[in-house]
């Protein structure tokens, strides 16, 4: 089996296509694609892109995050959210069969892992707390799923919209939820979604204070589209900007050497790069 990690597709299909042919023809039933979220949002093709990577899924062929346009989606289909200018999921909310899309997107995992050669990993969209072990991050993101994939709808209706005005332990399970999904930013304990010199003086981005616990799980992340492809040490971040109009926007895809002992650790990727067909 061999594994490929894919950055944010937002929509963007035929570069998505590009992949999955070519994962097929080198690997054949052998190619496991891994989505680090953002399936859908502003891009040309977000039904189809839903179809492609759900036949995957369905066939055991593909693993898949819930990202925070996904979460965008949902909020929108329940009256939480107005459309924002770009935005193109109006479009899924009013098909015909846009409640079986609802259903499946509020099921999604919210965190992936497994190992890599003999390396334990974690795959999220955007972010961990530094401080979270992978037995903490698990399990607060599986609180934040049994949430908002609850078989009441109304429950996670209410997850939601919660706030910090609300209950308080529901309201700290959905910071928890923004956490992995948006960070960008870490001051002490304060999280945010902007860039670090829009939080603030202290800011940095938080994948800085989570390296230097020199965790014994990696990370796979996506969502950072402005930071660009981000290769460390334990951790890899793949969204490289291909629905928008940036300088190289590209579909990117990671292909780790499975042989090694650490393929977080290794000097030299290999990647599948799709350029962007347009913005």
């Amino acid at each position: 089996m061999q594994r490929i990690f894919v950055g944010d597709v937002q929509g963007c299909h035929t570069e998505l296509a590009q992949i999955l042919a070519r994962a097929d023809q080198r690997f054949g039933p052998e190619a496991e694609l891994w989505f680090v979220g953002d399936l859908i949002n502003r891009g040309p093709g977000d039904l189809q892109v839903l179809e492609a990577v759900r036949r995957r899924v369905e066939d055991g062929r593909a693993r898949v995050v819930l990202g925070n346009h996904e979460l965008n989606f949902l909020r929108l289909a329940w009256g939480q959210r107005e459309l924002r200018p770009g935005d193109t999921l109006d479009r899924l909310v009013s098909r015909a069969d846009a409640r079986e899309w609802i259903d499946w997107i509020r099921k999604l995992p919210v965190i992936a892992g497994g190992t890599l050669g003999e390396r334990p990993f974690v795959m999220l969209h955007a972010a961990s707390a530094p401080q979270w072990t992978a037995r903490q991050l698990a399990k607060r993101a599986r609180r934040a799923e049994r949430q908002l994939g609850h078989e009441d709808e109304k429950v996670a209706r209410r997850f939601a919209a919660a706030t910090t005005g609300g209950d308080p332990e529901l309201a700290a399970v959905r910071d928890d939820l923004g956490r992995i999904l948006t960070c960008r930013s870490v001051r002490g304990d304060a999280w945010a979604s902007e860039l670090p010199s829009e939080m603030g003086r202290g800011a940095v981005p938080w994948h800085r204070p989570w390296r230097a616990r020199k965790h014994a799980h990696a990370l796979v992340y996506g969502h950072w589209s402005m930071q660009g492809l981000h290769v460390e040490d334990s951790i890899r971040g793949l969204d490289t900007g291909c629905v928008h109009r940036l300088p190289g926007a590209r579909l990117t895809a990671w292909l780790p050497d499975e042989d090694l002992e650490d393929p977080f650790a290794a000097r030299q990727d290999h990647l599948w790069e799709i350029p962007a067909e347009r913005a």
